[in-house]
This record gives C-alpha cells, structure tokens and sequence, in this order.
C-alpha cells in the first residue's frame, strides 16, 4: 500500500478520535468561569453517543479515554499555571502536566466506557459506571473531585439540589438525563427537559424559603493580592506584611479579622514578637491568620487563632494535603527505609498533615466554625466528617497557585457547593481572590473584586440552615441511584445507539 493510501485509511480514525476529543472539550464549557450548563448539557448527550456507538470493549475505552481526555483537559487547564510562577526552571514541564492529567483522568471514562459495553442497556450502564468512577475520583489516591460533570449547574438554580443528594448526587442524575436521549430520542429529550425544570422549581422554591437568623458578630476579610512568584522574596513578603496590618487596623475593628491561607511570612516559633503585633494592629481583638508553624523537625500548613494579647488560643493544622505539591507520597518511608530525606515531611521537606476536621469554639456570637484550608473544600466528605455540627465554615486559601483565568473561579465556585450541602453559611478569604461572604443556600452576599488588594468588612455573620438531607446521609442517594441504573441497565436490550 502506497504512503497516499495508508494516509487516507487513517483520515477517518483520526476524524472519529478528534470528534471525540471535540465532545468532551464541549462539556467542559459548564465549567466556571463559562459556567454554559445550556451548550455543555447537549453536549454531555454528544459525548455519551460517542462512547456508546462502538461494538467492541476496547473501542469503547478507547473513546472514553479520548471524552475523558478532552474533558478534563479543557477543565483543569490552570494544572499549567503552578509551572508558570518560574517558568525558566519549571516552564518546560507544563505541556506533560496537562497532557499526563487529562488522559490520567480520561483513563477513569475509560474504564467507564469498557465496562458499560457489556451491558444490555448501554445508555444507562454508561451512566452508572461513569457515575460509579465520578464516584470514586473522590477517594482513589487521596482523591480530586474536581471537576465533576454536575458543576454546570452551579450557576442554576438546580445546583440547589445538592442539598438533597451532594455533587456526587447531581453528577449521577445529571447522567442519567443525559443517557435518556440515547434510549429514545424525542421521548428521552422531553423527559430530561421536564427534570431539569423540576429542578430548577426546587431550586427556586429552596432560594425563596424564610432565611435564618444572621449571627451578630463583624469580621474583616483580608486580601493582601500576593502574586505568588513574588510572595516569598524578602522585601515582598515585608511589604505584603505591613498591608495586611494596615487593612487590619483601618477603621473600627472587627470582632475577628482573618487573613488568608500562608499570610505570615513569619514563624511564630522563632519570632514571638508578631503575634502581638498583629493584634495590636486589630485594636486588640481576635486575628486568624494562615501561617506555617515548626515542632522540632516537621511543619505543618496551618490557620491559628490570636487572643487579644497575642497569645494562640487554637491551631487547626491541614490534613488533607495536595500530593506533590504539598508532600511526597510515601516521602517519610523512603526516609525511614532508605534514608533519602530528600522527600520526607519529617524533615522539613513538605508538610506533615494534620489530625483531621476540627470545630473550633470561638464563643459568643461568634460561635462554632469549621476551618478548611485551600484544597480541602473540594472534597464533600471533609465538612460532613466534622466533629459537630458548626455554625459556619471559614476557607482561608491561596488561590494564586490556579493562575487568574480558570483555576481560582472553579474552586470558588466548589466552595459554594459546600455551603448548599450543609446548609452552613461559608466565609472565603483568598490571597487574590475569590474573596467573599457566602450564605447557607451558596448566593455569595458580599465579595471583593477579584486580583486586588483590601479588605471586606461583614456586619454579620449568615445563619445556618437546619441540617440537610446530604448533611445527614451523604452520598447514600447518589450511591441507591447508581444501584438503580446498574439494575435497569440489565432488564433488557437497549436500542442501537445510532
């Protein structure tokens, strides 16, 4: 066979591979800042229809792992922006960073599409086992629920239903509407279409309910706007300092102020005298600042709370850290084993984790906060694992690490999921952004401009809701609903899937 003819031979396999590719880059246009629920819907139909079509196994994987590979290669395009702080050293590996996650990830669709190829039904099999591995994206290897096919609604009043059954929940039936159109064309559309409505009447009921009462208690946001490249030189870091002092003391002080994740370039450890200094700047009322703290040869990512005086009333230290960005895997064995300490946490080479959620008693109006910092408000498992039920959550982050375009929205937008699931109003404080005031029902109240410096007063604190369906019983509804579409998925032969 001649080279033009081998050529032509392979033009349709590279077709069919990059209308795979094109399906799932068109889903992820639901993903903040597009926030398009009304093109990535369609277009979640397309990509079902498109890993569905092949008769065999492995041609299924192999278009699942395409979907999935356009997909999350769309939505987790920011994954480049860590390698851009000092992109002379690090540059180069910014292109394999976003290669190796989409297709990572596309290998869950993979599996996915593979295993619902042998199922009668295949619509709903597919709905079920991509459900199923939206599922366990949550956990496998500490877990990374970002991104999840039921973030389009965020911005619709559907997303309100997450109270019921959490993201997971809304990923799972988000799916199934999506596979209908594939069983029966019309029927299946209008089926979809009449529970999107139903949903977006839920959600507009749930917005219009009577709102709780609001906690009299002022706080004062913190958003110093340290690009990231430039947050840990010297004279930077001083500077960054001193404005965050300078917002702390402006105007009458808040009851508690709270500055964001890492904002003291200081360790309290070894010089003593910032604690009073910033509190002194506070009018001698209660700080939260996100500072690194040291024992011995360990350090941990933490958020600590100053009295009056200075002195740190309570510590929560970080537990759920980023894998190699925050620790090594495995970084301490090698250590122990080996003697390579070059990863090892106990060493001072990544941070150590910390014990778990924790709930602390702030007292008065103020009342009962959860702490989340950074990464840990994407994962649903973390509020609902608290000790007690809080009054409210509190995320302090640095979201200069997501760069300016995607990153920081996606996980705003995250976080917000968080304050429907619990009913718990959340406050946010970001170094360059989101920063905002969140209620129990996720409408952000109050916020700051995004990648500026100041500071957001808040006269009072949202009220929580009584607790929800999710907050109760978790993922116990998405996990009855896949069960459901598994079951059905064997009662009988579905139609081809044209």
């Amino acid at each position: 066979m001649t080279l033009r003819r081998r050529l032509f031979a392979f033009a349709p396999v590279r077709r069919e591979a990059g209308l795979d590719l094109l399906a799932g880059v068109a889903v992820a246009l639901g993903q903040a800042p597009l926030s398009a629920w009304y093109l990535a819907f369609p277009a979640l139909v397309w990509a079902l229809v498109r890993m569905a079509r092949p008769a065999s196994a492995a041609g299924a994987a192999w278009a699942g792992l395409l979907v999935g590979a356009g997909y999350f290669g769309a939505s987790l395009n920011w994954i480049v922006s860590p390698f851009l702080i000092d992109p002379v050293v690090y540059g180069w590996m910014a292109p394999f960073a976003v290669v190796l996650m989409a297709f990572g990830f596309g290998l869950f669709w993979a599996a996915a599409a593979a295993l619902a190829s042998r199922f009668p039904i295949r619509p709903l099999a597919l709905a079920a086992t991509l459900g199923v591995v939206e599922l366990l994206r949550g956990y496998i290897l500490t877990g990374f629920p970002w991104a999840l096919v039921g973030h389009m609604w965020h911005d619709w009043p559907v997303v309100q239903t997450v109270s019921l059954w959490g993201a997971t929940g809304l990923t799972v039936v988000t799916l199934a509407l999506a596979a209908l159109p594939l069983l029966h064309r019309w029927w299946g559309a209008g089926v979809a279409a009449a529970m999107v409505l139903v949903g977006t009447g839920f959600g507009l009921w749930h917005l219009n309910q009577p709102e709780p009462a609001v906690r009299a208690a002022s706080l004062r946001l913190v958003q110093p706007n340290a690009e990231q490249h430039l947050k840990w030189d010297p004279d930077q870091a001083r500077m960054l300092f001193q404005r965050q002092l300078e917002f702390t003391r402006a105007a009458t002080p808040a009851d508690l102020t709270i500055w964001p994740e890492t904002a003291v370039p200081y360790l309290l450890e070894y010089s003593p005298e910032v604690a009073p200094i910033i509190t002194d700047a506070s009018g001698g009322n209660r700080v939260a600042i996100g500072i690194q703290r040291v024992e011995g040869d360990r350090g941990w990512n933490s958020l600590r709370v100053l009295e009056g005086d200075g002195q740190v009333s309570a510590t929560y230290d970080k537990f759920h850290l980023v894998p190699f960005g925050e620790y090594m895997p495995m970084g301490d064995l090698m250590q122990d084993w080996f003697g390579i300490g070059a990863f090892a946490a106990q060493v001072g080479n990544g941070y150590s984790a910390g014990t778990g959620p924790q709930v602390i008693d702030l007292g008065g109006a103020l009342g009962k906060v959860l702490p989340l910092i950074c990464y840990e408000a994407v994962f649903p498992q973390i509020a609902r694992s608290a000790p007690e039920r809080p009054d409210w959550m509190l995320q302090i982050t640095n979201d200069a690490w997501f760069g300016t375009l995607t990153g920081p929205f996606q996980h705003f937008e995250q976080a917000r999921l968080r304050a429907i699931e619990q009913g718990l109003p959340l406050i946010r404080v970001a170094n360059t952004g989101v920063t905002a005031v969140i209620d129990a029902r996720g409408r952000v109240v109050q916020s700051l401009p995004f990648g500026t410096a100041g500071y957001l007063d808040v006269p009072l604190v949202p009220g929580a809701l009584a607790m929800t369906p999710y907050a109760r019983w978790g993922d116990a509804f998405a996990i009855l609903g896949l069960i459901a579409l598994i079951g059905v998925s064997f009662l009988r032969r579905g139609p081809r899937v044209a």
